[in-house]
């Protein structure tokens, strides 16, 4: 067909600038709860995206690409501000009458109408004559129905005339005829059947009138134009003579030759009329009155209409001539023909499947206000996430747990090493190399040089000696004070009124027997470790010796070498690894070779498939990680319930990522097991059997004797434990025996000096009296000295050597009936006390640096009278003894052993008893007697490592 038939576009709807800024900002201010600035940006795109949209643009087909993206913008906008207030004019598209609303569904409302009149544009301005404009020509008209349909459906209330239901409606037919029209012109160019295009013909005849009839509806209201009357009347007249044209074909064909002269009778009357109708519609016509038309529409469909009219008449006439010549038919009535059955019409495309396009998708682009997200889709969003998360986890829940499986397979099955070694048996290459455990290695790198030790326990032995030493001399020093007092006293008597020293010292003598005491439980702790050193030193000096000597050791044990070998080891259980190993048969060795290949193969697609399940739980985390459908739940925010069937269709999408892990896991558990099976038809052989049990007994060799090493490393770090600790004991005990000397020199150098002021008083006063000692006196006095020549001043018995657990106590004083001498004693120390723990410094809690009393010390009071001479004194029972102190109450924290309490010293006064007639004497020194300690159990430095003070044993076995 060289002339192209005239089609209608919509009128198009206009408008001017609106404020999208002011009243968004409001919003986000109001219902929000951000600062709108944050967001003008995303206004200046808005109101920019109006712009561009509704001023149209240099042609029809970039204006619809921008009404699309703006409407869908639009309903994106209305997700977040569906109350929103702007005003928005309209002029109407048939009255251009303004109308403003402030509704967001007006607007959407009159985009929809501006982009049907753009596609209606652009069907009217397709050329027909090539595929492609042919396609675009056909598919306009029935989008831009479907743009309608959506007005119609959704905008119940139209405020203008163009948007009114009669006039859409109407519309709609005008889009859906021209649509017709169209097929039926592609199925008369491609020349289909008669029947065929007689039916679509017919279709589009009928979809003509009928609109035609609606639009008689609106004569005189000034609604249409009325040029679109005269188009749709000529039209639905041609393409009625078309269909009886082409029926009467059909039947002509068919032999029906009578009834086909009639309808190209009906055919030729038609056409007559419409080309009298559109001979005069060419002079009617203005197109600049009718834009809505193309400028030639008159001269193109009278040009239409008049080659039809010539073909149907021209067909008429030969029908005639046939029917009177040849078939001499009876005509029937026009009443009596059949009805021509309609070609179903094309269905409208919907404003979905247009916005379903991934093109018009595209051309939208992503949220302007994407930022801005409503608390209830957050929500929803959480809700979601949870549900990723849930799926995550099981996933990677059952990744685990397989490969927890093939781990624990593997390492049951000793794979791959397993195979390695059915290997090295059929090469005939074993490995004599004993592998050492990871332990036994860290074990030789902690251990170092063993010199050092034995340099300890050298010390160890120095230390406690010099300690004994210096103890003894320190008893020594108070027993030759005593000696010397009495001494005195039984060269001055009955002048010589100086204190006893026995009541004194009780507390040195017993803080020295005490540490001494201790001295001999940390002897036997000293014995202990060096016993333990002896029994352990061959394997520490292995273990010091490196890891080549070590494993060359290792070796010497698996062949048997008795010169080299470890004693320990049993000779008997390396009877049979000297033999050579028994050699496998030729079947055995083929079986045991395919073995080797099938294993390998299997664990080469095992681990194939770890790596490919890893990949795709990594996939699946990416993919769960970037999905989002927060876009989904702003569209379906208004519907109820829909998130249970929005979630479940969403996680769909990681349905294969599951079915390809599930694949995987079951995969390798198939694997698994044939590995299994594999080992064990392996072991089944009867050489096989033999060689593994050499191997095992190889093995639980090599572990027995790894395992001795390995406990003599744990004794010898026991060992450098114990030896610090040691160590660490014997220095507090220096500085305890060091506070112990001074005390000690302190009140023999006073007792010294008291003594001497005592004579040179004593001296003075017998030369200044005249007097001498009597005969008598002298003789007493004599026989007192040699009587004091003959007794012994026995010292407190000697503690047990080092290495015992006894006690030493001093002796008790002798009985009331004997010599004056011994009449002078004073009670004697308290009863021994149980063994206290030698180190524990707990007794120290009243002396010097070591600790502060929480109480002073009891003091001895001396009577104010002249003493009695001494031979006169009378024997005191312990009760009643004012010299001896009462035990201090038991310190609540611990402090080295028997240090030395400070005498309390005042200015201006001393120490020692006066003579006779004089003040009162002053506050004497009292030593705190040591506490009774139960003795810790095991190995241990006694009062090492107790709270408060130097602490208990440092090792314990």
């Amino acid at each position: 067909m060289s002339v192209q038939s005239p089609l209608i576009a919509v009128p198009r709807k206009t408008t001017t600038d609106v404020d999208w800024a002011t009243p968004i900002r409001h919003v986000i201010a109001a219902s929000y709860g951000e600062d709108p600035n944050s967001y003008a940006e995303e206004c200046a795109v808005l109101q920019r995206c109006r712009q561009d949209a509704v001023r149209g643009a240099g042609n029809d087909q970039t204006a619809r690409d921008l009404l699309y993206k703006y409407f869908g913008q639009l309903e994106l906008l209305e997700l977040r501000f569906a109350e929103i207030k702007v005003s928005f004019p309209w002029n109407d598209a048939f009255t251009d009458k303004l109308t403003t609303q402030t509704s967001l569904a007006f607007e959407k409302a009159s985009i929809i109408h501006l982009i049907s009149s753009i596609l209606s544009s652009l069907a009217q301005s397709a050329s027909r004559s090539d595929p492609e404009g042919l396609k675009r020509a056909y598919y306009n008209p029935r989008a831009t129905a479907g743009m309608l349909t959506y007005i119609n459906e959704n905008f119940l209330h139209a405020p203008s005339t163009d948007l009114s239901r009669e006039v859409v409606h109407l519309l709609i037919g005008i889009m859906m005829a021209q649509a017709a029209e169209i097929f039926t012109e592609k199925l008369v160019e491609e020349k289909k059947s008669a029947s065929l295009v007689a039916r679509s013909a017919n279709q589009t005849a009928s979809m003509y009138t009928s609109v035609v009839d609606e639009m008689k509806e609106f004569q005189g209201k000034g609604v249409f134009d009325r040029n679109w009357l005269y188009v749709l009347q000529i039209k639905a007249k041609l393409f009625g003579s078309l269909t009886q044209y082409y029926k009467a074909t059909s039947d002509s064909a068919a032999g029906k030759h009578g009834t086909a002269l009639v309808r190209l009778k009906i055919a030729n009357s038609l056409i007559q009329d419409a080309q009298k109708q559109a001979s005069s519609f060419i002079y009617t016509f203005v197109a600049a009155s009718t834009p809505s038309l193309p400028h030639d529409a008159a001269n193109a469909l009278n040009e239409i209409v008049k080659a039809h009219a010539t073909v149907c008449g021209e067909a008429k006439e030969q029908a005639v001539k046939d029917n009177d010549l040849i078939y001499h038919e009876v005509l029937p009535s026009e009443a009596s023909l059949p009805a021509i059955e309609k070609l179903p019409p094309a269905a409208p495309i919907t404003i979905q499947d247009v916005y379903g396009n991934q093109e018009v998708t595209k051309l939208i682009g992503p949220d302007i206000f994407l930022r801005l997200v409503p608390l209830a889709v957050h929500e929803s969003a959480s809700v979601y996430s949870e549900e990723k998360a849930k799926l995550v986890r099981a996933e990677v829940d059952k990744v685990e747990l397989a490969e927890g499986e093939i781990q624990a397979g593997l390492d049951h099955l000793n794979l791959p090493e397993e195979i390695d070694r059915w290997r090295q048996f059929l090469e005939g290459d074993t490995n004599d190399d004993v592998p050492l455990s990871q332990q036994l290695k860290s074990l030789v790198d902690s251990v170092g040089d063993v010199r050092q030790v034995e340099n300890d326990l050298g010390r160890l032995d120095g230390e406690r000696g010099a300690c004994e030493r210096e103890l003894r001399e320190l008893n020594g020093a108070l027993d030759a004070e005593s000696r010397e007092c009495e001494r005195m006293r039984a060269k001055y008597t009955p002048n010589f009124t100086q204190s006893p020293s026995g009541p004194q010292t009780a507390n040195l003598r017993s803080n020295l027997s005490a540490n001494l005491s201790a001295l001999s439980s940390a002897s036997t702790s000293d014995a202990h470790l060096q016993s333990l050193w002896q029994s352990i030193q061959p394997s520490i000096s292995l273990l010091s010796s490196g890891p080549s000597n070590l494993e060359r050791a290792a070796r010497d044990i698996t062949e048997g070498n008795s010169q080299k070998i470890d004693k320990t080891v049993s000779l008997l259980d390396l009877d049979d690894e000297e033999v050579d190993r028994k050699a496998l048969g030729q079947e055995e060795k083929d079986a045991l070779r395919k073995a080797v290949d099938d294993g390998r193969e299997k664990l080469d697609r095992l681990k194939k498939i770890r790596a490919e399940r890893d990949e795709v739980l990594r996939d699946l985390k990416e993919k769960i990680q970037t999905d989002d459908v927060s876009n989904l739940l702003l569209l379906n925010r208004r519907s109820q319930n829909v998130e249970p069937q929005l979630f479940a269709s969403e996680l769909e999408k990681f349905r294969p990522y599951q079915t390809r892990l599930a694949a995987a896991v079951s995969a390798s558990r198939s694997i698994l097991q044939e590995l299994d099976m594999l080992v064990a038809q392996v072991h089944k052989g009867t050489g096989f059997r033999e060689i593994l049990r050499k191997e095992k007994d190889r093995q639980r060799i090599i572990r027995d004797w790894e395992k001795r090493l390995i406990e003599a490393g744990e004794s010898y770090a026991e060992i450098r434990a114990g030896l610090g600790k040691g160590l660490s004991y014997y220095d507090s005990l220096r500085r305890v025996i060091e506070d112990l000397r001074m005390e000690v020199q302190r009140f023999t150098n006073s007792r010294e000096q008291e003594r001497r002021n005592m004579v040179s008083d004593i001296e003075t006063r017998q030369r200044l009296g005249g007097t001498s000692p009597s005969t008598g006196g002298v003789v007493a006095n004599r026989g007192l000295e040699e009587r004091l020549a003959a007794l012994k001043m026995e010292a407190p018995p000697q503690p047990p050597r080092l290495g015992t657990t006894s006690t030493p106590n001093l002796p008790p004083p002798p009985g009331r009936g004997s010599s004056n001498v011994t009449s002078s004693y004073l009670p004697p120390p308290p009863p021994p006390k149980p063994q206290s723990n030698p180190y524990d410094f707990s007794t120290l809690a009243g002396f010097g640096s070591f600790a502060t009393p929480s109480v002073s010390s009891p003091q001895h009071v001396y009577p104010s009278q002249p003493q009695q001479a001494y031979n006169q004194q009378s024997y005191i029972p312990p009760q009643q003894n004012p010299y001896y102190p009462p035990p201090p109450s038991r310190p609540t924290y611990a402090s080295p052993p028997f240090a030395p309490q400070q005498p309390p010293m005042q200015s201006g006064h001393s120490p020692y008893a006066p003579p006779p007639g004089h003040a009162p004497q002053p506050q004497q020194p009292q030593y705190p007697s040591s506490q009774n300690q139960q003795q810790r159990q095991g190995y241990e430095y006694p009062g090492y490592g107790q709270q408060g003070g130097y602490g208990g044993g440092y090792g314990q076995y």
